[in-house]
């Protein structure tokens, strides 16, 4: 780096090359420095995908996980909601009601299981057991199904960029 910032009259004296050589020098050193720099990036965005591909890898186990267990809460759903009074029940654990109510964008707060809970959740026992107005609580199904539709986005561009990178040849 330093060789390539030096003036070139100066390091062409100093070497006592004619300045078309050290040109030529310069050149090869800043092309070589590209090089190591494309390199370094290219490291690091393998080192980010194979992170991608460990958490995509993670998340579809414990979705693997999640459906071969059946949890508690569905037969909650089952049972059906009641629409009427105060004191609607709701298949969503105290954790994420509480989530619901205390974050400002607690769809980026759940994980997926727990958004598509929020989804499947009658709009007007959800907004009854969080004490707020139906159009609040449509808007909070509405982001909820926007963040699982850009999740699912996610795991199916992995999904691409995995399968396309299976046919070409491993870099060294």
């Amino acid at each position: 780096k330093v060789l390539i910032d030096v003036p070139r009259s100066d390091l062409a004296e100093e070497l006592a090359q004619s300045q078309t050589k050290i040109q030529v020098l310069q050149d090869t050193l800043q092309q070589v420095l590209d090089r190591r720099e494309e390199e370094r990036q290219s490291k690091q965005l393998l080192e980010l995908y194979l992170e991608a591909l460990k958490n995509e890898d993670s998340i579809l186990s414990k979705v693997a996980e999640s459906e071969s267990v059946p949890r508690e809460e569905m037969d909650v759903v089952d049972l059906g909601t009641s629409s009427t009074g105060a004191s609607a029940k709701t298949a969503l654990s105290d954790q994420i009601l509480a989530a619901l109510k205390e974050k400002p964008a607690p769809e980026l707060c759940l994980d997926s299981q727990d958004l598509e809970l929020v989804l499947k959740e009658d709009t007007q026992a959800l907004a009854s057991a969080l004490r707020w107005d139906k159009q609040k609580a449509e808007a909070l199904q509405q982001a909820c199904d926007q963040e699982l539709s850009k999740r699912l986005q996610q795991v199916q561009t992995l999904h691409s960029l995995r399968s396309t990178s299976k046919g070409k040849k491993t870099l060294p």
